[in-house]
């Protein structure tokens, strides 16, 4: 099924690194290695949606023409802790001048989630995010975009009183109960995703997805 303002990173070389993160026998060092990786090549993906202007320099020889990114010149990545450190340290091997905010938000587990559709409540611990300006290109960092619950909440708290001048989710896997939560409450968001996996179980965590991307990186 395809989703409006998702786009999935096919690119090879992404599909190999994810499936050597899935596998249950990748070490906590390779772990974080592979996610970060991944996020350095979802910063690359991203960098070629972005606007930019035709701009001339002067080479030692002659003129040239070439290009300047226009877009990249506000990019603000909030970090979903504790999970998307290694994303985010990923992306910022893209965007090397963005600006950087943590947003701690832990979701309360449910004994059958499937009961209630997978509704969570989240809890949101602490949170330190510079200003979101009207030219701001936020990019929020989760691996996980399991039933949406939690990205709900973070986006709903950092748009208060804020309105960047795009909203864009990076994420490693995603399942189609996250993608259609996130998508119905804030339908101007993009998403990028490496997977979009079909199912969760009955405790929220997308099948056959990766295991606790938070536990596999630091426990």
């Amino acid at each position: 099924m395809e989703y409006k303002n998702v786009h999935v990173l096919n690119h090879p070389l992404a599909q190999e690194i994810l499936t050597k993160v899935r596998d249950k026998r990748t070490n906590q060092v390779e772990f974080r290695k592979g996610i970060s990786r991944l996020g350095r090549l979802i910063g690359y993906e991203l960098i070629k949606t972005m606007k930019f202007k035709e701009i001339t320099v002067e080479t030692p020889i002659a003129p040239a023409k070439g290009i300047e990114i226009t877009e990249k010149k506000d990019v603000l990545i909030v970090t979903v802790l504790r999970a998307s450190i290694p994303l985010t340290d990923g992306l910022l091997k893209a965007f090397p001048e963005a600006r950087q905010g943590i947003i701690s938000a832990k979701r309360i587990e449910l004994e059958d989630a499937k009961a209630v559709n997978y509704q969570f409540d989240i809890k949101i611990d602490y949170m330190n995010v510079p200003e979101i300006r009207n030219d701001t290109v936020l990019i929020i960092s989760d691996p996980m975009l399991a039933s949406g619950s939690t990205m709900v909440k973070v986006i709903d708290t950092l748009l208060k009183k804020s309105k960047p001048k795009r909203l864009i989710l990076a994420s490693v896997i995603s399942c189609p109960t996250g993608l259609e939560r996130v998508l119905k409450a804030f339908p101007q968001a993009e998403i990028i995703t490496v997977a979009i996996d079909p199912e969760l179980n009955n405790k929220g965590y997308i099948v056959p997805g990766l295991g606790d991307a938070g536990d596999r990186s630091f426990h």
